[in-house]
This record gives C-alpha cells, structure tokens and sequence, in this order.
C-alpha cells in the first residue's frame, strides 16, 4: 500500500472521509487561547507536547483561491487517539487558530 503522505486528495471531504476509514475518527477542536487542542469525543485537552502530527493536507476554494483549508491528522502520544483538525484561512481565520497551526507547521517540519 502507498504510504498516505505521497496520496493527494482533491477536496477536503475526500481527504476527511479516507483518513476517518484510516482510524482518524477523532474531531479536535482549537481551544479559544490557541494553546491546545480539545477532542470532543473524549473531552479531553491535548497540549502540542501529547500528540504528532501525522499528515498535513492543504486545499484551496473553489471559487477563491485565498479561501484555504489546511488538514491535520494528528494522533495523541499518551492516550492512542487519533483525529483531524481543519483549519480555514478566509475570513473567518483568527489570531489564536494562526498561532497554533504556527506550532503545528513548525512542529512538523523538524520532523
């Protein structure tokens, strides 16, 4: 089987739909001071330290390019969870979000 980091996705719901078939089952959350993230089906907070970040995928809109959306598949080191975090950088983006998807990004890179 190909390793998932050399797959490609066209939409975002593609991508969500096969990493959820991968076990990536899990919807964390960006908590509101941008510090860590909240698995909602655990009710649990994840500090950058207890999870890795597995894959990233990135997708531009449909209709504006300017409209992106970055996937994180992402599982805990502590407690086997594994799950996704969207994240959109429109309008809507805001200070906290860029702040941890910063750490996220710089996390993975020193991978």
């Amino acid at each position: 089987m190909e390793p998932r980091s050399r797959r490609s996705y066209d939409t975002l719901s593609e991508a969500v739909n096969d990493l959820q078939k991968s076990g990536y089952v899990e919807d964390f959350q960006v908590q509101e001071d941008g510090e860590c993230l909240f698995c909602v089906g655990h009710s649990m907070e994840l500090s950058p330290e207890e999870f890795v970040i597995d894959e990233i995928f990135r997708f531009e809109g449909m209709t504006d390019p300017a409209d992106e959306s970055i996937l994180f598949a992402i599982s805990s080191k502590d407690n086997l969870i594994k799950g996704l975090v969207v994240n959109s950088f429109g309008a809507e983006f805001s200070f906290r979000s860029s702040k941890l998807v910063e750490e996220l990004n710089k996390r993975n890179r020193e991978i």
